[in-house]
């Protein structure tokens, strides 16, 4: 047990992004409804999940994480899951060409509901309303009604995140996941864009790698890595009534674990050092990580690791950094040196999407993939020349075929932003451009790999 901390410490801080229920007494029944109810993950699957973040950090794996901005109520289908999970693995199959080493998999789904807002409030002309928070809290319809914050949805929340667990628990164990599918992965509208060649020599790359290892005894049936894959669950702690809610003790340690996903972060909105999310955070003991933007200062992210990972293991905390397109040469690198120069042991992982967000001139919030690019290039080279490992990347994306991100190979254009616009919340990537990211990343891999011979030698 932490010191002086319980599942409900949190609510004695400063507690930012709540929001404000007009019915707490339906609220607390809510929670309590929630209390009953059976966790969403296990205890051991977090600790599997922890040895692999240590690998990470330790320069041993990269990390993969991605998944849908926020994840609506209207959007929930089978096929969606399924979508975003396949090009999850795509990407994951192309990274473990680039780096030779195993990619760690962890999507934004089965609870990533709940969205921070810079305001409480939202006006459109003459008519102000409280801001959309997450299908989660309130509706996206711009009505009185609809803002108005209703503890029954975390319950619907929660039902659908099962669902979507079962489905992908499913997927990950049950055959879809086996590498001799790896030609079957490909979407219909990826396999006419301009990354599908790449992918299908990959592929048959893939498909000859395995008729070699079948030919010297090894195949699916005796190793069930070929045939299924881990796949693990994260999401912002940011309602913090329903991760208490979902907070376990763990019958063979002792320890409480936040059972509504594998792992957890603190956005750059919540992470205050006295404040009610680092309070939450530091208590369970799942891997956790932290959001890192230009406003972070050196000291305080000395001072958030101490204590959000007060023993120093690896595997424990990620930071995920958040810059924005030309700003991480002059941020990241005092950051980097902070990190190394007190010992501190941590996985770095880029998010690119978040500082790079921008409106364009039809009025649709929209990110530009070159940006995108560019921040994960300056990322890996700050990492090069600090002599650490750039452990992983961090995209919001979807299987669908959207057109929220402008240019990639698919060149999509201003014009043509309206024509699939389908968010809840911020521009995603769609899998072709995903897709294209995987591979342009994994050549960043390769250098690394040339770069650092000592890592590979000691990973392999």
């Amino acid at each position: 047990m932490k010191r002086n901390w319980s599942p409900d410490s949190w609510r004695n801080k400063v507690a930012s992004q709540v929001p404000d229920y007009p019915d707490a007494a339906a609220l607390a029944r809510v929670e309590a409804e929630l209390r009953r109810y059976p966790p969403l993950v296990f205890a051991g699957e977090a600790r599997k999940l922890k040895a692999r973040l240590a690998n990470v950090a330790e320069g041993k794996a990269f990390l993969l994480q991605g998944g849908d901005c926020a994840e609506s109520f209207a959007e929930f289908t089978a096929d969606n899951i399924r979508d975003t999970f396949r090009v999850i693995l795509q990407m994951a199959v192309v990274l473990t060409f680039g780096a030779a080493m195993p990619v760690v998999k962890v999507g934004r789904l089965a609870g990533q509901f709940a969205k921070p807002r810079t305001q409480p409030m939202e006006r459109r002309g003459d008519v102000e309303l409280p801001a959309y928070r997450g299908d989660i809290v309130n509706g996206i319809e711009f009505t009185p009604e609809s803002r108005i914050p209703d503890p029954q949805r975390q319950v619907r929340a929660y039902s659908q995140s099962a669902a979507t667990l079962n489905l992908l628990r499913a997927f990950a164990t049950g055959g879809y996941a086996d590498l001799h599918r790896v030609h079957r992965w490909t979407l219909g509208f990826v396999d006419s864009s301009p990354v599908a060649a790449k992918f299908r020599d990959l592929a048959d790359r893939t498909t000859e790698a395995l008729a070699f290892m079948e030919a010297c005894g090894i195949d699916s049936t005796n190793y069930a890595g070929l045939r299924e894959t881990e796949f693990y669950t994260s999401h912002e702690a940011l309602l913090l009534g329903y991760e208490e809610a979902l907070t376990r003790v763990d019958s063979t340690s002792g320890d409480w674990y936040d059972t509504s996903a594998h792992m957890l972060w603190v956005g750059d909105r919540t992470r205050d050092l006295d404040g009610s999310h680092i309070e939450f955070l530091r208590g369970i003991a799942n891997p956790v990580a932290c959001k890192v933007g230009p406003s972070t200062k050196a000291e305080n992210l000395v001072r958030l690791t101490e204590i959000l990972n007060p023993r120093n293991e690896a595997g424990r905390l990620t930071l995920i950094t958040r810059f924005g397109h030309g700003k991480v040469m002059d941020n990241l690198p005092n950051l980097v040196r902070a990190i190394e120069r007190e010992g501190r042991k941590v996985a770095w992982v880029c998010d690119p999407m978040h500082g790079n967000t921008q409106v364009s001139d039809n009025g649709y919030k929209t990110r530009v993939f070159d940006r995108i690019l560019s921040e994960v290039r300056d990322f890996f080279t700050v990492h090069r020349a600090e002599g650490t490992y750039p452990g992983g990347v961090h995209f919001e994306l979807t299987g669908q075929d959207v057109t929220e991100c402008l240019g990639g190979a698919q060149a999509i254009t201003e014009s043509s932003l309206s024509d699939r616009y389908h968010t809840h919340c911020d521009p995603r990537l769609n899998a072709s451009q995903s897709l294209e990211l995987a591979f342009l990343v994994a050549e960043m891999l390769k250098a690394q790999r040339a770069a650092q011979p000592a890592k590979v030698a000691e990973a392999s």
